[in-house]
């Protein structure tokens, strides 16, 4: 139970996080007089984006926590988690957040200056996994390789 408040709470600041970005990227497309995006469907898809986030992160931290790991840690994980959501994809936590969270938020709020911001970062978080992958790699070994091969990185 404990598991589930911490998981909850983590993802909430997540999605915090993610909607004061798109709230400030609607600030700066006022200054500059960017027109938002009024879209109904543009707002329903950025509804489901930013849940859909939400419940993949629930699940991956619910995961951490469930296997006495960190969800924040500048160290490789002791242990190298394979299934449950990590079975679809090894970033699960940067998927749901890093993608799903920033760009459904982005929608949601119709900020184009958010969807472009979140759009340029991506490319600097792949940066960032694949830092980590070769720590896994030194870690884990053979172990990750194998991994590596069944599962893609994002999708």
């Amino acid at each position: 139970m404990i598991n589930l408040v911490k998981s909850i709470l983590h993802n909430i600041g997540v999605v915090i996080v993610g909607l004061a970005l798109a709230y400030l990227g609607t600030v700066i497309d006022s200054l500059l007089g960017v027109p938002t995006l009024t879209s109904t469907v543009a707002t329903m898809i950025g509804a489901l984006l930013l849940a859909l986030g939400f419940l993949l992160r629930l699940w991956a931290t619910v995961y951490f926590y469930a296997h006495s790991m960190r969800v924040i840690s500048l160290e490789p994980q002791a242990t190298l988690l394979t299934s449950g959501p990590y079975r679809f994809s090894r970033n699960p936590l940067y998927l749901g957040g890093n993608v799903f969270i920033f760009f459904g938020a982005a929608l949601l709020l119709g900020s184009p200056t958010a969807l472009v911001a979140t759009a340029l970062r991506l490319p600097l978080m792949d940066r960032f996994v694949r830092r980590e992958e070769d720590q896994l790699q030194r870690k884990f070994g053979e172990q990750w390789q194998a991994y590596k091969q069944r599962v893609r990185r994002w999708l």
